[in-house]
């Protein structure tokens, strides 16, 4: 197979980006009632996106790949990963495809929020878009459930070259669904889609459950058969992961205490965090503990990029946090 080029992202992202209207509440509305609006902002979003942006501000050079339009929302984004450092040369421009449209209702009172999406138009990475070389100059494939067709050229192209492939998974349908997750090597999934995917019911025996599930042994000679590690995150109850760094145990990573304020984007800030420590080469324990504490900061503030911590405020929070939320094997 061939080997990584060089000379391109550090994390390439190829998933979903979504334009975020958040709408502040006092709290939650019942059926058949009304509810005065505290304020409104909008925000970029979605998983890939978020995570690209996390990733940059932790140092990480990161770039997008996905496919957008001409309309107000696909230039939103696009000028929003602009700003933020993030290369959009890679985007595919396709009349009539634009990002999610989200609307986000925040209530103040619980600090939740609720979720309500537009998918219209949203269209997934194209399969022949994105040249190999692109890829195997990526230091870190990023992907998501988006497009899954484009998503497994991308994993297949990138594990057979021995790029470590980073996916963030909120489906678990699709007939390519389960050749992704055997292509991935780097499964880090929400309680819910773990849990689901299988049927355990506590954190360690659902990351052992992930580790399981088998991987794909045509992804190439310097992959092949070879998973590198799994997490399941659970917000405030902290994450586990199984790793090939030790066989046969669970890691699991405490969450820190902070007061939460908007909770949105912190799975997504959490998976760019990581794939930006795994850039860098650190051990799946200081991995999962950095990108705990850039979530945790994020959940301090509001917006899920706008709220995002740079590497120098992490940095210090782990400074004065040093003796807090210090993970363990068992």
């Amino acid at each position: 197979m061939a080997a990584r080029t060089g000379g391109g992202a550090d994390v390439l992202g190829i998933g979903v980006v979504a334009v975020d209207d958040l709408i502040f509440l006092q709290q939650f509305p019942s059926p058949d009632s009304k509810a005065s609006v505290l304020r409104r902002e909008r925000h970029p979003g979605g998983l890939t996106g978020t995570a690209l942006v996390a990733a940059r501000r932790m140092g990480a050079q990161c770039a997008y790949a996905g496919t957008l339009g001409d309309d107000e929302l696909s230039r939103f984004i696009l000028d929003s990963l602009a700003a933020e450092g993030v290369s959009t040369e890679r985007v595919l421009r396709r009349e009539g495809a634009r990002p999610y449209h989200s609307t986000i209702l925040i209530d103040t009172t619980t600090k939740t929020r609720t979720i309500l999406f537009d998918s219209h138009g949203v269209v997934g990475p194209d399969p022949d878009h994105l040249p190999e070389k692109e890829i195997l100059s990526a230091g870190v494939l990023f992907v998501d459930h988006l497009g899954l067709a484009g998503v497994v050229r991308a994993a297949r192209l990138a594990r057979g070259a021995g790029i470590p492939v980073v996916a963030d998974l909120e489906a678990s349908d699709g007939p390519l669904f389960g050749e992704l997750l055997a292509l991935v090597d780097h499964l880090i999934l929400p309680w819910d889609v773990a849990t689901a995917l299988t049927g355990a019911s506590s954190g360690p025996a659902t990351a052992r459950g992930l580790w399981e599930i088998p991987v794909d042994p045509g992804a190439g000679a310097a992959r092949a058969g070879a998973r590198s590690a799994v997490v399941v995150t659970r917000g405030t109850e902290g994450s586990w992961c199984v790793s090939a760094e030790r066989p046969g145990k669970v890691f699991h990573q405490p969450s820190f205490r902070v007061e939460t304020v908007d909770t949105t984007g912190c799975g997504d800030v959490f998976h760019g965090a990581y794939a930006a420590a795994l850039r860098e080469g650190l051990p799946v324990e200081e991995r999962l503990r950095f990108a705990a504490a850039v979530a945790a900061l994020k959940a301090t503030r509001v917006g899920g990029q706008k709220g995002i911590p740079s590497r120098r405020e992490v940095e210090k929070f782990l400074d004065e946090r040093s003796g807090e939320a210090r993970g363990e094997w068992a």
